[in-house]
C-alpha cells in the first residue's frame, strides 16, 4: 500500500526530504516549546499569543489564537507555533491585519499546518464541493501578514479518492496585499501555492524568501505581483500518467491593467521526474476574467533537467496562447534553461531586465529589509 500524507504526517521514517510525503515528526517538545520567542510566563509583549496543542500555551489551535486577535488593531499581533502538525483549516480574515506567524524552532519542517479538503470534496452540509479556493488549508485575506519557518500543507491524494475528478488541493491561498513568507514550505499536488488577490481590479504585493514549493500541476499559480527569492521549486514525479508532460510549475493569472505579475530571482527548479517531463509554465486566463494577461518573469535562476528546454510553455487553452502573454527570461543557466528553439523562449534584453526586479514589482514596499 501506498504511504499517504496522513501516515507521514504521524510520523513515517525514512521519506525523502522535501517530499509531501515526507512530513517531518516534530521533535520531542523541549523545555522551553516556544525557543526564542518567550512563553505566556515571559511574555515578549501584550499583542503576542502561544500555541501548542498540548495546551503549554494561550490556545491549542491556530485558529483559535487567530480568532483571539482584535480586527484591525493599531499595532500587529504575532502568534508563536510550538513544534507540531496541526490539523486544521486556518482562515485569517481581512481584518487581522499585521498578522505574524512564527514556527518556535526556526525550521519550517517542525511545524505543519496541514488539512485534505480537495475542489471535489464534498461538505458535509451537503452544499457541494468545496472548490479550488474552499480546499486551501490556510487562506490568508489580511494585509501586511508575515509567515516564518512553517509548512503549509494539503495532504489530499488522488490514489486515496479516485471517484473525485476536482483534484485540485491547495495548502494555502494568499489574498492580502504586503504579505510576506520568509523560510516557508508549502506542500501539496495540484495547486499548492495560490497567489492571489482579493479582486481582478486590486494589486496584492506577496514577497516569498528562501521558500520551498512543491508539487506537479500548476502548483504556483494566481494574479498576485508576487516575487519569488531564492526560492526552491519541485516537481513530483507521477505513476497516474504515462506520458509527458506530469505537468507545470507555474500557471499565472495576472489581470490585464496590473504591470506586474509573477518574477522568480536568484531561484532553482529540481525535480522528481524524469528529465522534460515538465514544462515551466502556462498561461490562466480565468472565464471570470477573460482581459487576463498573465505575466511571468524567470530571471538569474537554476533551472534543472526536469524542465522542458525546447518547449517550455503551453497553452492552457487555445484561445489564449502563451506567445500572447507576458512570458519572459532572462540569463537562467542549467540544462533546463538550454534555448535550442529561440521562438519557444522569449529573452529580456539587459535594458528590459533592468526594469523587472523585486524593487520595481513591489515600489515603496521592500520586504527583503526584514529578512534576517
Amino acid at each position: 500500500m501506498s504511504l499517504t500524507r496522513r501516515a507521514a504526517v504521524l510520523g513515517a521514517a525514512g521519506a525523502a526530504v522535501g517530499s509531501v510525503t515526507g512530513f517531518t515528526r516534530p521533535a520531542a517538545h523541549p523545555a522551553r516549546p516556544f525557543g526564542r520567542y518567550g512563553s505566556p510566563a515571559g511574555r515578549r509583549d501584550d499583542r503576542t499569543l502561544y500555541v501548542d496543542p498540548q495546551g503549554r500555551g494561550d490556545h491549542t489551535t491556530v485558529q483559535a489564537a487567530v480568532a483571539a486577535t482584535p480586527d484591525n488593531p493599531a499595532e500587529g499581533w504575532t502568534l508563536v507555533l510550538a513544534a507540531a502538525v496541526y490539523r486544521e483549516t486556518v482562515a485569517v480574515g481581512a481584518a487581522k491585519t499585521g498578522l505574524t506567524l512564527l514556527g518556535a524552532t526556526c525550521d519550517a519542517a517542525d511545524t505543519v499546518i496541514v488539512y485534505d479538503h480537495a475542489n471535489g470534496t464534498p461538505k458535509p452540509d451537503g452544499s457541494g464541493p468545496y472548490g479550488t479556493s474552499g480546499s486551501a488549508t490556510t487562506t490568508v485575506q489580511a494585509d501586511g501578514f508575515t509567515a516564518r519557518d512553517l509548512t503549509f500543507a494539503n495532504d489530499w491524494l488522488r490514489a486515496d479518492h479516485p471517484e473525485i475528478t476536482g483534484t485540485q488541493a491547495v495548502a494555502l491561498k494568499a489574498m492580502g496585499d504586503r504579505a510576506a513568507f520568509h523560510d516557508c514550505r508549502f506542500l501539496g499536488h495540484q495547486d499548492t501555492l495560490y497567489a492571489d488577490t482579493p479582486a481582478r481590479t486590486t494589486i496584492a504585493r506577496q514577497y516569498f524568501h528562501r521558500c520551498y514549493a512543491e508539487g506537479d500541476v500548476d502548483f504556483v499559480f494566481g494574479r498576485a505581483t508576487a516575487v519569488f527569492d531564492s526560492c526552491h521549486f519541485r516537481t513530483l514525479n507521477r505513476t497516474d500518467l504515462a506520458s509527458a508532460p506530469y505537468g507545470f510549475v507555474f500557471a499565472p493569472s495576472t489581470a490585464g491593467p496590473t504591470p506586474y505579475g509573477y518574477l522568480v530571482v536568484r531561484s532553482h527548479i529540481t525535480s522528481a521526474a524524469p528529465d522534460g517531463f515538465y514544462r515551466l509554465a502556462r498561461p490562466w486566463v480565468p472565464s471570470s476574467d477573460t482581459t487576463a494577461v498573465p505575466m511571468l518573469t524567470v530571471r538569474d535562476s537554476l533551472l534543472g533537467p526536469g524542465i522542458n528546454a525546447s518547449e517550455p510553455y503551453a497553452n492552457m487553452s487555445a484561445s489564449y496562447p502563451w506567445q500572447s502573454q507576458r512570458f519572459r527570461e532572462y540569463r537562467n543557466s542549467g540544462p533546463g534553461a538550454a534555448i535550442p528553439v529561440p521562438a519557444s523562449r522569449p529573452q529580456l534584453t539587459a535594458g528590459e531586465a533592468a526594469a523587472q526586479t523585486p524593487a520595481d514589482w513591489f515600489g515603496d514596499w521592500a520586504p527583503w529589509q526584514k529578512c534576517r
